[in-house]
């Protein structure tokens, strides 16, 4: 063996002993949290995870995963900021614009048979999401008869959807997206411009709740005709993603419609055989049984 190839060996046995390390201090980052405060983030996907604390490890001006565990334990705001970058706040309204106008031309006309709707969006974010379901509903004379239950784990962002307040400057991609929906009026008829942020008028909230709820610990609430969960469970493992699914299902009434995001699917969950296609290409599924 020459001394190239011993040096090799030595930097593969280093390389292997430091993500070793790093492995056992994200396991213990993580049953603390869910031991001390309740989230349970234990079953999130690693990569992903991985690269979302060790973010947080230097925008906390930290060196180990260690001393974040310390600081997050000890401080509570600390804790926050980590659930918040933890959670991927990011939406937009009407995101996906042709996902909303299928659910006008497929998923409307089944609403309107029922008596009352409740559509559950959950990890809804700041609310964008929320803000265009009940603008969509009103277009279509449903918003009455509506009551959307808007939930996540983030206390921040559910605050900020809550308040209805967005950047101004997003109002243009938002328009946008609106028309490509299928919107029927001018979009800033929804919305009161007041320095560099739009407020969404109050009517849009009068049939909207929003709750705190993790997906990964919660129990369901209600029975739900719809539920949106979109670019969620795409950082879930499959453990955990078939107990959200689990969960869905419960909650769904017959015939309920689940709505996925762009990159997941019902396929490859122990639930694929209770949903049928509705719009493959889109991901809304109808629940059969």
């Amino acid at each position: 063996m020459t001394s190239s190839d011993q040096t090799d060996i030595e930097l593969n046995t280093e390389e292997h002993n430091d993500r070793e390390l790093e492995q056992i201090e994200i396991e213990l980052l993580l049953e603390g949290i869910h031991r001390f405060y309740g989230y349970d983030f234990r079953n999130y996907a690693l990569p992903s995870l991985r690269r979302r604390i060790w973010h947080h490890v230097h925008a906390e001006g930290l060196s180990s995963i260690s001393s974040l565990q310390e600081k997050v334990l000890h401080e509570r705001a600390c804790f926050e900021r980590l659930i918040y970058n933890l959670s991927i706040p990011v939406t937009e309204m009407f995101r996906d614009p042709n996902l909303f106008l299928t659910f006008r031309q497929k998923v409307v006309p089944l609403l309107r048979t029922y008596p009352y709707i409740r559509i559950w969006h959950a990890g809804c974010s700041t609310g964008e999401e929320v803000y265009s379901m009940a603008i969509l509903l009103h277009e279509e004379g449903l918003y009455d008869k509506a009551r959307i239950y808007a939930t996540d784990m983030n206390s921040r962002s559910l605050q900020q959807a809550k308040e209805g307040v967005f950047d101004i400057k997003r109002m243009k991609q938002y328009t946008k997206n609106y028309l490509e929906a299928g919107g029927t009026r001018s979009f800033s008829e929804y919305y009161t411009a007041k320095y560099n942020s739009v407020i969404f008028h109050p009517f849009l909230k009068k049939n909207m709740i929003f709750a705190e709820h993790n997906l990964a610990t919660d129990r369901s609430f209600n029975e739900f005709n719809v539920i949106f969960c979109r670019n969620v469970m795409i950082y879930f493992n499959d453990e955990l993603r078939n107990h959200v699914h689990g969960l869905f299902h419960e909650s769904l009434s017959h015939f309920g419609i689940l709505v996925l995001g762009a990159k997941e699917s019902i396929h490859f969950t122990n639930y694929s055989d209770s949903y049928e296609a509705l719009d493959r290409a889109e991901k809304i599924y109808r629940k059969i049984k």
